[in-house]
């Protein structure tokens, strides 16, 4: 088995999901095309090296359905023996995208690809694609399927946390993200999203709330209270009949943003590397990915850390620096409870509670925030992972060369 490493990882600001954000007028394939267009020329890429192109992408249907990969690698002009491929693992699909280039990379059978993601939340709304899990009896009560909301609120419950502490995860989110603004420590991966004219629409991640106090999100109403009381709460308690009664804590602002993007990382092989003229700057040492279970949903991150820790001899004190997808603040909470991970190595430059969740892109987006930490911190390792829909985990762990 060969190396994978990666050379280059960018992204484009987050837009606010709704028709008055930024990027609403910018389709999602112009998004994939302009990522893959910054990855080729940043890197003064002969295109024809690249032998496949892998996106995320959680709602493939309508303009960013059939296979928007293949579409987006032709609209980019890259070479037509460049192949593209759309896969989708939920919340997940990001990194799901990276893993599965690098895994090219690494039998052989690529010798450079690009793994990355996008959603244009705002065109094409989440749950556009349908799909059975919910919808069909015969997997919805088998599943005692809910919410994803519910199942936040369910691990809020069962692990003991209060709307005060997910109210003070997302205030200190949104004061990590706004620092990591200021401090340009983006600066290396965001590019300005161009429109048809060519001129920069967005050069900033769009969401961000830094002024948000536990005041201000405490006069937010819960929001999955009343879905919960109506169906759901009693739908969860059959599958876990030892919480009484539900407590509902979260809402808008301790909740990943509803926001579009995209984004890419340049994997290969050290030799295609130094054909190339390019520098690798990590090298990815594992990856995995798992079930949990899928009525709760969320709790995926802490077992595939477990997983892939020890398929790789390491423990967790091994890794120099965690980024877990802020879906829902209670997420995070409880893999740093049950990993015991501490805050300061958890979201150091914040998450998608303060600049979103564009669902096919977010695993790639962070991946490439991981990677540009370990290098302004002088870190070596690096530990992404998300949540994901339907009960599941993903994880890659990167090393700094």
């Amino acid at each position: 088995m060969a190396d994978a490493y990666i050379f280059d990882a960018v992204r484009t600001p987050r837009g606010k999901g709704k028709k008055d954000g930024a990027l609403h007028e910018i389709t999602a394939l112009s998004l994939a095309s302009q990522v893959l267009e910054q990855l080729r020329d940043r890197n003064g890429l002969d295109t024809s090296a690249v032998d496949d192109v892998v996106l995320g992408c959680v709602s493939p249907v309508g303009e960013q359905g059939a296979d928007i990969a293949r579409t987006a690698v032709l609209t980019a002009d890259y070479a037509e023996s460049t192949a593209g491929v759309q896969v989708n693992r939920f919340c997940a699909s990001g990194l799901e995208a990276c893993n599965m280039a690098a895994a090219k990379v690494m039998t052989g059978e690529a010798g450079m690809a690009i793994g990355g993601g996008v959603e244009s939340m705002s065109r094409v709304p989440m749950g556009s694609d349908g799909g059975a899990w919910p919808t069909d009896p015969s997997s919805a009560f088998k599943t005692y399927f809910a919410p994803q909301g519910i199942g936040a609120d369910l691990i809020a419950t069962l692990y003991g946390f209060s709307r005060d502490d997910v109210d003070a995860y997302a205030v200190e989110s949104q004061k990590r993200a706004a620092r990591a603004w200021a401090e340009n420590r983006f600066a290396r991966s965001v590019f300005g999203v161009k429109d048809q004219m060519g001129a920069v629409i967005l050069n900033h991640d769009e969401h961000m709330r830094p002024d948000a106090t536990m005041q201000s999100l405490a006069s937010l109403n819960p929001s999955f209270a009343m879905p919960g009381e109506m169906a759901f709460d009693a739908v969860v308690q059959q599958r876990y009949p030892q919480v009484e009664r539900m407590t509902h804590v979260h809402h808008a602002g301790n909740s990943s943003g509803i926001v579009d993007g995209a984004a890419g990382v340049l994997f290969g092989t050290r030799e295609m590397g130094e054909a190339l003229g390019l520098k690798p700057r990590a090298r990815v040492k594992g990856m995995a990915s798992i079930g949990s279970e899928p009525s709760i949903m969320l709790t995926g991150p802490s077992l595939v850390t477990e997983k892939l820790l020890k398929k790789l001899g390491m423990s967790v004190a091994d890794i120099d620096l965690y980024e877990l997808n802020e879906a829902f603040a209670s997420v995070v909470l409880r893999m740093m409870q049950a990993l015991d991970i501490p805050h300061e190595k958890m979201n150091v430059n914040g998450g998608a509670i303060a600049m979103g969740h564009p669902l096919g892109a977010t695993g790639a987006m962070i991946l490439g925030t991981a990677l540009d930490e370990l290098e302004r911190s002088d870190k070596e390792t690096a530990l992404v992972t998300l949540c994901v829909g339907a009960g599941m985990g993903t994880a890659t762990v990167i090393e700094r060369v």
